[in-house]
């Protein structure tokens, strides 16, 4: 089992979803968080004096999935978010050591479903 963590631009969720849900990947959290990466943030004027390091609006998608949905995942999720410039984001896949579905107490693959 792993957690697929993507965080993604705000305006690509509904491209993620559709991508994500032809893959039959229907379980997703949504967060909407804030962040930059290396280009720290956008630059701003405001009454010509240049302000820069704002935080940028992103979406932090969270998927658990069992094993052999794990690049069927991470290659929707890129499907949907790329646009080919910078700040598209980023995708983390960390190992995912235990799950309980909170309803009948399954556990493992079974609670992911």
């Amino acid at each position: 089992m792993k957690l697929i963590t993507a965080i993604i631009q705000p305006h690509r969720l509904d491209d993620v979803k559709k991508e994500l849900y032809k893959e039959d990947i229907n379980l997703i959290t949504v967060s909407e968080v804030l962040g930059h990466g290396r280009q720290k943030g956008v630059d701003e004027f405001y009454r010509g004096v240049k302000e820069t390091g704002n935080l940028l609006r992103k979406y932090k998608v969270e998927i658990a999935v069992n094993e052999n949905f794990v690049d069927k995942a991470i290659k929707a999720i890129i499907r949907g978010a790329r646009t080919g410039k910078i700040g598209d984001g980023k995708i983390f896949v960390v190992e995912l050591p235990r799950c309980i579905r909170i309803r009948t107490g399954d556990e493992g693959p079974e609670a992911i479903g």
